[in-house]
């Protein structure tokens, strides 16, 4: 038993020490964009509500699973207005996308195109509420190395969040000045970034 035991623990020792282990590269990414968003709809379904198009900033974390993909965790944050009916009053509606990634590399002569898939939850914080449901997210970019460490990225990205047509996101006492247009809350993104490889 005593033997069994040592075994496991030699054979987990080289497991954490292993060269594979040691050598695994990780990247940190900093990205700012712009953000499109979709509109939102009035209580009572008669007028769409426009919320404002601001920059998106969001950070990576990656590391190399394979010569031609990254695992990646992406925390997203994009802060915004709607104007409601009621009363012309100016709220705000703030997001935080959280999502954890496969992303391909396909190699270019002077860059990398990458198509990334991913799979997390979305933050929705407004003057009245907040709420967390799941999304996924899907982008297409490319990457050209400065040097062997940074890198330069440009990136389009769509979100896909599944909401509730129950949630009390944009509602108070004497009711609500705002609810999803649809089920599915789509954003989109065109940003730029650098990443530093380690």
């Amino acid at each position: 038993m005593i033997g069994v035991k040592k075994t496991l623990y030699s054979l987990l020792l080289m497991l954490l020490f292993s060269t594979n282990l040691q050598a695994v590269e990780l990247e940190v990414t900093a990205l700012i964009g712009k953000n499109f968003s979709p509109e939102l709809i009035n209580d009572d379904y008669s007028a769409e509500l426009s919320t404002t198009n601001e920059p998106n900033f969001a950070l990576a974390f990656a590391w190399q699973d394979s010569p031609t993909g990254q695992g990646q965790i992406l925390v997203n944050y994009i802060s915004r207005d709607f104007t409601d009916t009621i009363d012309n009053t100016t709220h705000s509606f703030d997001t935080v996308y959280t999502h954890f990634s496969g992303v391909s590399l396909f190699k270019e002569r002077e860059y990398v195109t990458t198509l990334g898939l991913g799979i997390g939850t979305t933050y929705f914080h407004s003057d009245f509420d907040s709420a967390i449901y799941p999304s996924i997210t899907l982008a297409v970019g490319t990457r050209y190395n400065y040097s062997a460490n940074l890198v330069f990225i440009t990136e389009l990205r769509g979100y896909a969040t599944l909401t509730d047509d129950d949630d009390t996101l944009f509602c108070q006492a004497d009711g609500c000045v705002a609810q999803f247009d649809r089920a599915v809350w789509i954003d989109h993104q065109i940003s730029i970034g650098l990443a530093y490889r380690f």
